[in-house]
């Protein structure tokens, strides 16, 4: 039995959001929120939230068995790249330098052990 929770639109650039999902990546779910608890990085909030989303999901789709959390795994975990909000910095000598404001959407697949 799996499950699955996105959250689409994190202002958040993918390259940094990808160095802390790589970290929970094919761990125990319970292990996973502990790292992500503790991690001093911005984007571990976000991943936090998706994760406990995703086992909230997976036992609201099987109600009749009671799952552990120690018993589930993050099966999947991948970023993929949002929209790109494109403005404009005062720059010296009256130019303007584009600024790309990026954003990402993760996706969480947490499963059963077995």
């Amino acid at each position: 039995m799996e499950a699955k929770a996105t959250h689409k639109y994190i202002t958040s650039s993918p390259r940094k959001m990808r160095l802390v999902i790589d970290l929970i990546r094919g761990k125990s779910v319970d292990q996973a929120i502990e790292i992500l608890h503790f991690s001093p990085k911005h984007a571990s909030n976000y991943a936090e939230k998706v994760l406990r989303s995703a086992v909230a999901n997976l036992y609201n789709k099987d109600e009749e068995t009671k799952h552990e959390p120690s018993d589930l795994i993050v099966k999947e975990a991948y970023v993929n790249q949002g929209p790109t909000l494109k403005r404009m910095l005062p720059a010296p000598m009256g130019r303007a330098y584009r600024v790309r404001k990026r954003s990402n959407h993760l996706t969480i697949v947490v499963a059963t052990k077995d």
